[in-house]
């Protein structure tokens, strides 16, 4: 049973290695639970810090690739912008570093997959 906030998404093994052609894959969607998770622990931190964000974004890629006989997502990048009032590019940098240690999903990837974070205080 799930919360039914998603409808019906094709899974190919194309989806993963060649041509998406509207369909998802694995990779995909664990990226996008990455990404949201990661903008509510920032969110958190940063409220929590007194300093809600007025805007922030959030991309995830995975890379999945072919490793010891078999395949993998070897890493996740994310990519973190935000419009935060009243926070300089430190303090921005150190909500960051808290949302990544904190995040669930980088909890669980963590020690299977190489994570990297950018991040950009936007003005």
């Amino acid at each position: 049973m799930g919360s039914g906030a998603f409808g019906e998404m094709p899974v190919t093994w194309a989806s993963r290695t060649e041509s998406p052609d509207g369909k998802t894959s694995p990779e995909e969607l664990i990226a996008a639970a990455h990404a949201s998770c990661f903008a509510m622990a920032l969110s958190f931190v940063l409220g929590e810090g007194g300093n809600p964000p007025e805007r922030l974004e959030i991309g995830a890629t995975s890379t999945f690739e072919e490793a010891d006989g078999g395949f993998r997502i070897s890493r996740m990048q994310l990519d973190v912008r935000g419009r935060v009032p009243g926070l300089d590019e430190e303090g921005f940098r150190s909500a960051v570093e808290q949302a990544e240690q904190g995040c669930p999903v980088s909890n669980a990837l963590r020690g299977n997959v190489d994570i990297s974070v950018s991040a950009r205080l936007e003005g």
